[in-house]
């Protein structure tokens, strides 16, 4: 395979132009593959529309390419020094936290959403539209006029950020990308300090180079839950304590906060304590969860649970699902589809986990094997997926080896970056 042929040095170069070409894009903004504003105050010319899509295209595969090379590379042998990679990828996501946000336009959203906390409005019922301004401009015409989907914590977050940008909503955009970048950095610090395999945890979270390209270029709040992921599971993974399983519960129930999604988190973990016997453990995590859960819903009510209801419906390319979505909308119908897609997926991805766990390394500790297997069969099955969302099944796989599977993680999270990378405009091709 041309992969298994890459040396270290290949795969460094390759690397080095991804991240440029990342950083390109975000410089030269605005452009097809940014957000419609430029965020950063360099004023330099925006970039053609077919080049930056070029540059995105190629920046993603290259990516792809030198990530899986230094995993070969990792495995005969190669070990660089764990503090050159973090620092080395520390430099790059600092660099490309300051430029224009790239690849998706959830920044411009989370801003939104906070500028409608910090002015008193009610972001699960007011939307950005609503908002108006230069907030609402620079939010991707699909979410223009949905209220926030995020739990209250990502709500507060966003809304820090917007006290401090007021009325600039590029200030506030910068602010958020800012603190994005610093959980990227806690988490990959952690990561390498903490993993079995230090130099393998720096080489797949702080260093590589499809991560930063997504996650940190793109300023996504998946950032903060693959954090909580990493420090509940490294306490899970711990000898038995009550506090323990309590303050576990509670990173769980604030990742949910974030993004509901991560309670898949907690069944992961739930799931191999139940196999073992140790429901009082279940029982205090959960406990926690739902108490952090309440306490923090319970600022804005259950209405905040509302826009998610509507989001579950959306299906996206390259959705197993999108190809029965448009064809069943004729017939049996577009709410008879989305009812048996809504059905189906979650089967569909426990059936997928349980294959996947078959392949998971028998030294690998269940309580980070299941949440990993769990979180990767979400993102192959569910019907709306974005490569972004892959973020703590990256910590995971940082933490303990997953076999092969984390191979097939870089091709996943690429071929949904290939899909995904429009700024919010949506390819021009």
């Amino acid at each position: 395979m041309l992969v298994a042929q890459l040396r270290p040095r290949a795969a460094l170069w390759a690397w080095g132009v991804s991240v440029a070409l990342f950083g390109l894009v975000g410089a030269y903004a605005p452009n097809n593959n940014t957000l419609r504003y430029e965020i950063t105050p360099y004023r330099l010319p925006s970039m053609p529309g077919i080049l930056s899509e070029a540059f995105m295209v190629t920046a993603v595969l290259l990516s792809c390419l030198a990530t899986l090379g230094i995993l070969n590379a990792h495995r005969r042998g190669w070990a660089p020094d764990t503090r050159i990679l973090f620092w080395a990828g520390a430099l790059v996501a600092l660099l490309l936290a300051n430029l224009t946000p790239v690849g998706s336009s959830d920044t411009a959203s989370y801003a939104a959403y906070g500028r409608i906390t910090a002015v008193g409005g009610d972001p699960y019922v007011m939307t950005p539209a609503q908002l108006g301004g230069g907030y609402a401009s620079l939010v991707g015409a699909a979410w223009r006029n949905t209220p926030s989907v995020y739990g209250p914590v990502a709500t507060w977050l966003q809304a820090g950020a917007a006290f401090v940008g007021g009325d600039q909503p590029a200030l506030t955009i910068r602010v958020l990308m800012l603190v994005n970048v610093a959980a990227f950095l806690a988490t990959g610090y952690l990561l390498t300090r903490t993993a079995d395999d230090p130099v393998r945890a720096g080489l797949l979270w702080i260093a590589n180079p499809l991560l930063i390209g997504v996650l940190v270029a793109g300023g996504h709040m998946d950032t903060v839950v693959a954090g909580l992921a990493v420090c509940a599971i490294r306490l899970v993974s711990r000898r038995a304590r009550d506090h323990y399983d309590l303050i576990a519960g509670a990173l769980i129930g604030l990742a949910c906060c974030v993004k509901i999604s991560s309670i898949l988190l907690g069944v992961g973990l739930a799931w191999p304590l139940l196999r073992s016997g140790a429901w009082q453990r279940v029982a205090r995590q959960t406990l926690a969860t739902m108490i952090i859960l309440a306490a923090l819903y319970g600022v804005y009510g259950l209405h905040a649970l509302g826009p998610l209801s509507a989001a579950s419906h959306q299906v996206t390319m390259p959705s197993v699902w999108a190809v029965f979505d448009r064809f069943a909308a004729t017939w049996p119908g577009q709410d008879a589809a989305s009812t048996v897609i809504s059905l189906l997926w979650p089967l569909l991805m426990l059936v997928l986990a349980s294959v996947f766990r078959r392949g998971v390394p028998s030294d690998t500790p269940a309580v980070a094997a299941v949440p990993f297997v769990l979180a990767f069969a979400w993102i192959l099955t569910a019907p709306w997926s974005m490569p972004w969302y892959a973020a703590y099944a990256w910590a995971l796989a940082a933490m303990f080896r997953q076999g092969r599977l984390t191979q097939y993680l870089v091709v996943t999270t690429a071929v949904l970056a290939l899909f995904h990378s429009g700024g919010g405009h949506g390819w021009r091709w």
